[in-house]
């Protein structure tokens, strides 16, 4: 689910809440150093996320924010910004030519770029707080 998030919507909030969780708070996201990323290149996406891309030459842009339970993907269009949420369960990463976040049968691929290398530590967070997560559902007996 794709949420057009240009202006603020209560339900969008409520739902967002309710996939990956509540945002962290102001002292969390001091200790954990910054909960956001820097803005990437967009390369390439699935064909159903097309449609949230410009038609045009213009360069796409998007960042991510970690929550509690999962990550948000902001998209930026043009004028308009959509919210692709992740809960944690559904997130894999794959660090090819650049870094491409896979969730639902849809996908996003970043350039690698100076852009994309400067957000090396909020991956290394992202993965910290993925694993954190998956621990605590963790059945197995060892």
């Amino acid at each position: 689910m794709i949420l057009d998030s240009t202006h603020f919507n209560k339900k969008h909030k409520e739902i967002l809440n309710d996939l990956v969780g509540e945002p962290f708070s102001f002292l969390e996201s001091l200790k954990m150093k910054g909960v956001g990323s820097k803005r990437m290149i967009i390369e390439d996406v699935s064909p159903n996320l097309k449609a949230y891309m410009n038609t045009v030459s213009d360069t796409n842009y998007a960042n991510l924010e970690l929550r509690k339970a999962g990550v948000l993907i902001y998209i930026n269009k043009g004028l308009k910004n959509f919210t692709w949420p992740i809960p944690y369960y559904q997130l894999v990463i794959y660090r090819t030519n650049g870094l491409s976040i896979h969730a639902k049968g849809k996908f996003i691929h970043f350039k690698n770029n100076k852009m994309f290398r400067e957000n090396k530590h909020f991956f290394v967070k992202m993965l910290d707080e993925k694993i954190k997560y998956d621990e605590k559902y963790n059945f197995l007996q060892g």
